[in-house]
């Protein structure tokens, strides 16, 4: 299933008959009281240490956690005698020990490595009832841990939340640290940056296909701001729309079969509807004001979108089918880069108030706007992540333009774009 990266991902066991989340640990969002969770050193199985690969893993899954705000950890200092066992079943945890220390859930795990390759066990244990919650084995090579970690991260979230969590995906933005503006990839806690185009110009706008590991993006590479798509793993990019003026905002419909842009061919800056193979399939609006940044509702029956058509610019949402629009924002000056929730909840979008843009978050019906930002910088191109639990969003805070992820509520933000360039207009990719 992913031979790309040569990992094989084997549910081993769950061992309950019963629901698989105990009452007692159950948990659905942050801001609830938080999970106690104790997490010791993951120890070798079979072979010798390897303390790297033990540190990575405690840095990779507990910036993971962290993250989800579900839980607060335990204190390593404070772990007794099972905490240096390997103990990968039930019956060989001393969960006694853990209660004692206050610990609800237990992580433990193991790791051995033959030459390049590896294999990692991982388990998680409701410490309360006694019982492993979730179980997984991954083998691979030992340049995959990252990847194996992060599959686990998001298996605890579904283990104890329903939901599968974010953290195996990827986040596509630019940069400029070569002296242009270039497409890159990263994974969610910004490991491993690569850069995906050479074209030297500017690069803007990525989108990611929910079909497969492609994306649509904005260069001027050919003089004109052009859509271009690219696939990720193979690198063959087209030029996907080349009309006359803008062909930007490209964003996929949720069945990956068409894709939403701007369009000035006719004069104005209007939305389109193109098919994948670049094809114009339906204009969409058609006023005297700037139509942009479109973005899918869940359904596929709806497009939250930018327009000046009442003054200053304001986030709007299209019906597809009867081809009315309706306002949504009522506050600012200047409203922007709407993006809409996978659940169809809520909608994010920067909004400019006193000089500086920071990040809100509004109900499709126009209730409950919430703001999430505060303090110097701009806060700019928020997107969902896929499960919905967090925004990734461009940010001025720290004096240069960076990266940040934050939770769903606006806390937690962190930056995850490594320095060097001015780094904006991230997308969130779906499951890796």
């Amino acid at each position: 299933m992913m031979k790309r990266f040569s990992i094989a991902l084997i549910a081993l066991m769950v061992l309950s008959a019963g629901p698989a989340v105990s009452a007692q640990i159950e948990i659905s969002a942050p801001g609830q009281q938080a999970i106690p969770l104790a997490m010791p050193r993951f120890l070798p199985l079979g072979g010798p240490e390897r303390p790297e690969i033990a540190a990575e893993i405690d840095q990779v899954l507990g910036a993971d956690l962290e993250l989800s705000g579900l839980f607060s950890m335990v204190n390593p200092a404070s772990f007794l005698a099972d905490a240096r066992k390997v103990g990968l079943t039930s019956i060989e945890v001393n969960f006694g020990e853990w209660r004692l220390l206050g610990a609800e859930a237990l992580i433990k795990g193991a790791y051995s490595v033959q030459g390049d390759r590896m294999t990692l066990e991982a388990r998680l244990f409701d410490v309360v009832s006694r019982r492993m919650i979730a179980g997984r084995r991954y083998t691979g090579k030992v340049t995959d841990l990252r990847r194996m970690v992060h599959t686990f991260a998001d298996q605890i979230l579904k283990s104890l939340t329903g939901k599968s969590g974010p953290f195996n995906t990827r986040i596509a933005y630019i940069s400029n640290r070569t002296g242009h503006k270039e497409l890159y990839l990263m994974e969610v806690d910004g490991h491993n940056p690569i850069r995906l185009t050479n074209h030297r110009t500017i690069v803007l706008n990525p989108d990611f296909s929910p079909r497969s590991k492609e994306l649509t993006f904005t260069s001027y590479k050919a003089g004109n701001p052009d859509l271009y798509r690219k696939e990720i793993y193979t690198g063959r990019e087209a030029r996907l729309s080349h009309r006359q003026g803008l062909n930007i905002s490209g964003r996929y419909r949720p069945d990956g079969r068409e894709i939403a842009l701007t369009l000035s061919k006719d004069g104005n800056a209007e939305l389109y509807l193109i098919g994948t193979d670049g094809t114009e399939h339906k204009r969409l609006t058609e006023t005297w004001g700037i139509d942009v940044d479109p973005s899918w509702s869940p359904k596929g029956d709806e497009i939250a979108f930018v327009s000046d058509r009442q003054g200053n610019p304001h986030v709007f949402i299209l019906d597809i089918i009867s081809g009315k629009s309706r306002r949504l924002t009522m506050g600012g000056k200047y409203n922007a880069t709407p993006s809409w929730s996978a659940d169809g909840e809520r909608i994010v979008f920067s909004r400019l108030e006193g000089g500086i843009f920071d990040i809100y978050t509004i109900r499709p019906d126009g209730s409950d706007e919430r703001r999430l930002t505060f303090g110097p910088g701009n806060k700019e191109h928020p997107r969902w992540s896929p499960d919905g639990r967090f925004i990734v969003y461009s940010s001025e805070e720290t004096g240069d333009r960076a990266i940040f992820v934050m939770r769903a509520d606006g806390t937690g933000a962190r930056r995850i774009s490594p320095p060097g360039g001015a780094c904006s207009h991230p997308a969130w990719s779906g499951p890796w």
